[in-house]
């Protein structure tokens, strides 16, 4: 966006106070696509605005503002059974088998999930299939609902992934949303790059609005959000993978310490904490110890520990030079001790000797040891 088109677009909530919206009703709007936005900036993650264009659009049209309002309406399940003239409990067997699609849920005190319909499409059904609302329901809808069958979730997920891929032309933001609505098991099955799945989840679109804060509740809003049908995942997978494809076929994702990392709410190559994201030098592997030269005898004398009797003089390194060679009263430095051949821990040997000290022995009495720590 330019400077120009920057200073002709306007915040959400203005752009709701000059339609004449409520909060809730602007947010529908624009997930129903009633009101276009646009990205604040190339690649950004900042909240997106509505052009001073699209504002006059919607103004002027001859039923506004009574026409946006009314198809921005949302009902609960008492208020679309009345809509269509009949009762909720048939209502609701009706959503569950996918005749309406809810377009938000929420959660009541009772931690019980709620489901919102808009009202114009609820009339819509309602005209579309009048033979659904009187008499008994068709056979194949009543052994779907005694097979406890609920498709409101689902539905709500496919509304809201349209919603997020409509949003942004990123190949990776699309497939972050994708991503989004899979468990990250699932994920990591389908993302085996550790790096790829960091970039999907620092693109992760945030959650729906009203999602609880409450822990239990937060579980249940979770479940709601991630696809639990077999044939839903394997179909989410499935685009995921292609999704995957497009977006490596543009790019690939950024590595740590590359230029154009991207992290949400900061800038490019910046960290969480503000820091620059810069490549680490590589860390020196020290060369093993048969390549290493020998140590001076000096060197040794004062890098070994005391011992109680003197040790013998090292012999003197036979050419080419061999592994260092020492008394077994002489300790092995640290640097020397990663040559050992496996045996028992250092520290269970220590806790071995002071088992084996007299529990009768007084302090006064005891007499000191010296203490070779590996």
């Amino acid at each position: 966006m330019t400077v120009d088109e920057r200073a002709r677009a306007v915040t959400p909530a203005r752009a709701a106070q000059e339609l004449e919206l409520g909060r809730d009703e602007f947010r529908l709007a624009v997930q129903l696509g009633l009101v276009r936005t646009v990205p604040t900036a190339e690649g950004g993650g900042g909240r997106r605005r509505i052009e001073r264009g699209e504002l006059d659009r919607l103004r002027a049209a001859p039923d506004f503002p009574d026409g946006l309002r009314d198809r921005v309406r949302a009902v609960g399940t008492r208020e679309a059974a009345a809509l269509l003239e009949i009762t909720p409990d048939r209502f609701g067997r009706l959503a569950r088998t996918g005749h309406v699609s809810p377009v938000r849920f929420s959660l009541n005190r009772y931690r019980t999930v709620v489901w919102t319909y808009v009202a114009e499409e609820v009339a819509e059904f309602g005209l579309a299939c009048p033979a659904l609302l009187t008499g008994r329901l068709p056979l194949d809808l009543r052994e779907r609902l005694a097979a406890h069958e609920d498709l409101r979730p689902r539905n709500w997920r496919a509304r809201r992934l349209s919603v997020l891929l409509r949003t942004t032309d990123d190949p990776w933001a699309r497939a972050a949303a994708i991503a989004s609505m899979l468990d990250p098991v699932q994920v990591a099955e389908v993302v085996d790059d550790p790096y790829e799945r960091a970039h999907l989840d620092r693109l992760r679109p945030p959650p729906p609005p009203g999602m609880p804060g409450a822990t239990a509740a937060r579980e249940i809003a979770e479940r709601l959000v991630r696809a639990d049908d077999p044939d839903e995942i394997l179909w989410q997978r499935m685009s995921l993978a292609m999704a995957l494809d497009e977006a490596r076929a543009e790019r690939s994702a950024p590595y740590p310490g590359e230029a154009g990392t991207f992290v949400r709410g900061g800038a490019p190559g910046v960290g969480p904490a503000g820091r620059a994201l810069v490549p680490q030098p590589p860390v020196p592997t020290p060369a093993p110890a048969s390549t290493r030269p020998p140590t001076p005898a000096s060197q040794r004398a004062s890098t070994a520990l005391p011992a109680p009797t003197p040790p013998a003089p090292a012999p003197p390194a036979p050419t080419p030079p061999a592994p260092l060679q020492l008394p077994p009263s002489v300790p092995l430095p640290r640097a020397v001790a990663a040559d050992r051949p496996p045996g028992r821990p250092a520290r269970i040997r220590f806790l071995d000797r002071l088992r084996r000290r007299r529990p009768d022995a007084g302090r006064a009495g005891r007499r000191r040891r010296p203490v070779s720590w590996p």
